[in-house]
């Protein structure tokens, strides 16, 4: 018979996982608080409350440019790690490319590299080889950083689908590209909608690599937020930010819809 938990050990449980909900929920509801602010400066709580700050980004043609930039880009970095991603945990699955175990680490090891020390060496090696810098430079950079949660999330799925259902369409009769297509693809959805999902959002969301390989022209919205609390901080910065917590949850209730967030947080 399994021991009851002592009371002891529920109660710090309950304060353990009480904390941490506080602790990621608290900076959250800080900047929400101060998206509403009728001051011209950061300060919690604000002392009234205005929509001023949301009017002022919805209507300010810097942070509309800035914010299409990087929605673009998103949805470019979310097309190519799809597929690139896909593709890759395919391969890496079934184990049909030469030293696939040191190819799975390599394109797992974004995940472990520090951003900063990878944005350095890819604008060196760009400079380096093709000149200076450009739009596919920043497109190219996000897209090796969001591979990883592609490939990683379609493995996970593949790890637990039917490996019998090849075999099958193989006895059937189907070729190769047929078997692909309508037994495999169809398996990896789940884990490639997933992980197309963190693709996006680290895209939308990176800083540290869109301030290295930018172009001059070329700004996205968390490096504007970035140029805006170095130099000129007010709360249009916090308005931004609860705008963006707003897309985030949009997307995990539409993923949700789609996906079930449960087979879909399972991944």
């Amino acid at each position: 018979m399994v021991k009851a938990v002592p009371a002891p050990i529920r109660v710090l449980a309950a304060v353990f996982v009480l904390l941490t909900v506080v602790v990621l929920l608290a900076p959250l509801i800080v900047v929400v608080g101060v998206s509403f602010s009728e001051s011209e400066f950061i300060a919690f709580p604000p002392a009234g409350l205005s929509l001023r700050w949301y009017q002022e980004v919805l209507t300010s043609s810097t942070y509309v440019a800035s914010a299409v930039t990087s929605l673009k880009i998103a949805i470019l970095v979310t097309i190519t790690a799809t597929l690139a991603g896909g593709a890759a945990a395919i391969a890496l699955y079934r184990k049909q490319l030469p030293f696939s175990g040191l190819l799975g680490t390599i394109f797992l090891s974004p995940l472990v590299l520090p951003t900063i020390i990878y944005a350095i060496g890819s604008l060196m090696l760009w400079s380096t080889l093709f000149g200076p810098i450009s739009p596919v430079t920043l497109w190219t950079g996000h897209t090796v950083i969001a591979m990883p949660y592609v490939i990683r999330t379609t493995l996970a799925v593949l790890s637990e689908s039917d490996p019998f259902l090849d075999s099958a369409a193989r006895t059937m009769g189907a070729s190769r590209l047929q078997r692909l297509w309508f037994v495999l693809v169809p398996q990896c959805l789940p884990g490639l909608g997933a992980g197309a999902f963190f693709a996006f959002n680290i895209s939308f969301d990176e800083a540290v690599l869109s301030l290295f390989l930018r172009t001059p022209d070329t700004t996205t919205l968390p490096v504007r937020i970035y140029g805006q609390l170095e130099f000129s901080p007010d709360p249009s910065v916090a308005a931004v930010s609860a705008i963006m917590i707003v897309l985030t949850i949009l997307m995990i209730l539409v993923i949700d819809r789609i996906l079930g967030l449960q087979r879909f947080a399972s991944n």
